[in-house]
């Protein structure tokens, strides 16, 4: 089968500077300075996100720690606090907390953003192995780590709440996000459009013969 190529999306909401996100957790809340002006793709595509409800009742799925606690991955939605630790410890098949995406990619920006140093409190976006692959997964750091200072988009800093990092385990859900100090106008206009979606196995399959068709068509004429 084909492979499926996600589409790069740069969000339509341009933010202000001055959103702040509470992020309700089943441990209370989290409330976060974000940097819209430092990395304004990152964050302007997390706000999307948020205002979508995309990020309501996923779980944190990894901890590690005085390193990391990760959520936002769809995966997640529908499975209860005791299936997401099963499946991150390999118990349950067929499900992969920390693999779902939200069918798109942005831009990395740690290398624009003045302020990518990873430390204590800081909210970053996850990425996989390749390059502007980071989506909707984001994670808090538990520690000064400069090794993901040239990896990881870092774009906010929590500002209420950070002894609940330390609280925060698998399986614990994010009931909700709520931005604050957002252009609301601004983004209700940018949540109203559809993001891009990948192409189906079916629509990959069809392009790859019709472009096989082109060529030989191509190659036939240039003879």
């Amino acid at each position: 089968m084909a492979r499926i190529e996600l589409p790069l999306y740069t969000p339509r909401y341009v933010p202000t500077g001055s959103e702040r996100a509470i992020i309700e957790t089943s441990k209370g809340p989290v409330t976060v300075q974000l940097w819209g002006e430092d990395a304004p793709v990152t964050v302007g595509n997390f706000v999307e996100l948020a205002a979508r409800g995309f990020y309501d009742n996923l779980k944190f799925h990894a901890r590690k720690a005085d390193s990391v606690v990760a959520g936002g991955c769809p995966v997640t939605r529908a499975m209860g606090p005791a299936q997401v630790l099963a499946a991150v410890q390999g118990v349950i098949r067929g499900m992969h907390p920390g693999t779902g995406d939200a069918r798109y990619t942005i831009i990395d920006e740690w290398q624009t953003n003045p302020r990518n140093h990873h430390g204590r409190g800081n909210i970053c976006m996850a990425v996989k192995s390749a390059p502007n692959s980071g989506s909707c997964q984001f994670y808090f750091s538990l520690a000064d780590q400069p090794e993901f200072d040239e990896q990881d988009t870092v774009f906010g800093q929590v500002v209420e709440g950070d002894e609940l990092l330390d609280a925060l385990a698998i399986g614990d859900a994010i009931v909700g996000i709520r931005i604050e100090g957002a252009d609301e106008e601004a983004l209700a206009e940018a949540i109203a459009q559809e993001t891009p979606r990948p192409e189906t196995p079916k629509e990959v399959m069809a392009r790859l013969e019709r472009e096989r068709a082109e060529r030989a068509a191509a190659k036939e004429n240039a003879q």
